[in-house]
């Protein structure tokens, strides 16, 4: 009797029959992948919907002729995405601004109104943007860009040895501090320490002929012989 008592309490103990355990877990799995199916279903729904919703206000935002720029709600990352793509297809410039995604944000921009570097700047910086502070900034960087290159042209002025830069070309700045005269003066100087002489001091008038008659009388000289006009006497 013991025997058959434990025999029966380790056949209560066993799980269902297999067929029973698997037909439940094709139910669950049933319900589980319909539950899916219908949550995908809504999810597209959403989008569908949010993305015509995003079409009419930035339909109504490109019809609007005194709104360069627009900024929307802060939105997840998918409707962010649907935005940024109704904007592409629109022809619109589009950016995200914000630190997280509870506060991070779509601002869309026509294309005649792009906006600057310095304006991006200020957004991501979480400031709005200042046109007249801008231009305020610009010129006080301008202002301080040419106060440090004069102060660096000054010292390099009064730096020792130093000495303006050649001008070029030289010889028109050369002429232009000395004159013509004194410039051509100073060529000549440069050309006698050196030996050279103007071309046209080097032209000899005289016909070869003559040149030659000269040559050979200054050889009979030498030689102690007569002399041309003597030769053409005989």
């Amino acid at each position: 009797m013991a025997e058959l008592d434990l025999l029966g309490s380790i056949l209560s103990s066993m799980e269902r029959p297999p067929a029973a355990a698997d037909a439940e877990t094709r139910r669950r799995a049933r319900e589980e992948a319909a539950r899916v199916k219908k949550l995908q279903e809504q999810d597209k729904k959403q989008k569908v919907e949010f993305r015509k919703r995003m079409e009419q206000e930035v339909s109504q935002f490109i019809q609007a002729t005194g709104e360069p720029r627009r900024r929307f709600q802060p939105m997840n990352k998918i409707e962010r995405s649907i935005l940024h793509d109704v904007a592409e297809v629109a022809g619109l410039t589009s950016f995200s601004f914000g630190d997280d995604e509870e506060t991070r944000y779509v601002m869309l921009f026509k294309k005649e109104f792009a906006p600057s570097d310095e304006e991006l700047d200020a957004y991501r910086r979480g400031e709005p943007w200042d046109p007249a502070a801008a231009e305020q900034r610009r010129r006080l960087r301008e202002a301080e860009a040419a106060r440090e290159e004069a102060e660096a042209a000054a010292a390099a002025a009064a730096a020792p040895g130093s000495g303006p830069a050649p001008p070029s070309p030289y010889r028109d700045k050369y002429r232009h501090l000395i004159g013509c005269e004194a410039a051509k003066a100073r060529t000549m100087t440069v050309n006698k320490a050196y030996g050279c002489v103007p071309v046209a001091n080097k032209r000899d008038t005289r016909s070869i002929e003559e040149a030659m008659n000269e040559i050979r009388a200054k050889k009979r000289l030498r030689q102690g012989g007569p002399s041309a006009s003597e030769e053409g006497g005989n």
